[in-house]
């Protein structure tokens, strides 16, 4: 077994998934309890901004598979990857491959952009604008849709390269890297 994450990025990567679906379940019935849930729902978005902006300082200060430069490919790699996919020959990577990478950036950008939106909603200065709201609700929408195409992802993935991606994100370990295989 190999370390690949951290401690910090597996910590922030939990802290960041309970932090989305306690924002999702709370913002859902705001009203049904005369507004109870809206602290729950503020302080969710709190968090997850704030972990959202540690993973994001942490992916250009950090080690190894936790810097972005590691994971983050150019369009034509990535490109070509897709194709390899679809072709059933693409490599296995030890940290992110490169759809998992543009993922990250897709998770932490759309769950930082829900944060600010709902922040600036709720704040004197736009208070109560309906675009805004709109705007917020789109992206948790958005934000729903990259999670339920990152767990299918992953557990694609973790099948086809007969790894468990989530045990790897728990323990932070991956079978280790073969002759074949990218680090």
């Amino acid at each position: 077994m190999q370390r690949v994450w951290d401690p910090l990025v597996r910590a922030l990567h939990w802290l960041l998934a309970a932090a989305v679906l306690t924002s999702w379940i709370s913002g859902q019935w705001p009203e049904a309890v005369g507004g109870r849930f809206d602290r729950i729902h503020h302080g969710a978005g709190y968090v997850a901004l704030a972990a959202v902006t540690i993973r994001l300082l942490w992916g250009f200060v950090g080690r190894g598979h936790a810097r972005f430069a590691r994971f983050v490919r150019g369009p034509r790699a990535t490109w070509t990857y897709a194709r390899r996919l679809c072709a059933a020959r693409e490599p296995r990577h030890l940290g992110h491959n490169p759809l998992g990478g543009w993922m990250v950036l897709g998770l932490l950008t759309s769950s930082a952009a829900a944060s600010v939106t709902g922040m600036l909603y709720i704040g004197d200065w736009l208070w109560g604008y309906q675009w805004l709201a709109d705007l917020h609700a789109a992206l948790a929408w958005l934000i729903m849709a990259l999670v339920l195409a990152h767990w299918m992802g992953v557990a694609f993935t973790s099948w086809r390269h007969r790894e468990n991606l989530v045990g790897a994100m728990i323990s932070g370990d991956k079978r280790a890297a073969r002759r074949d295989d990218i680090a």
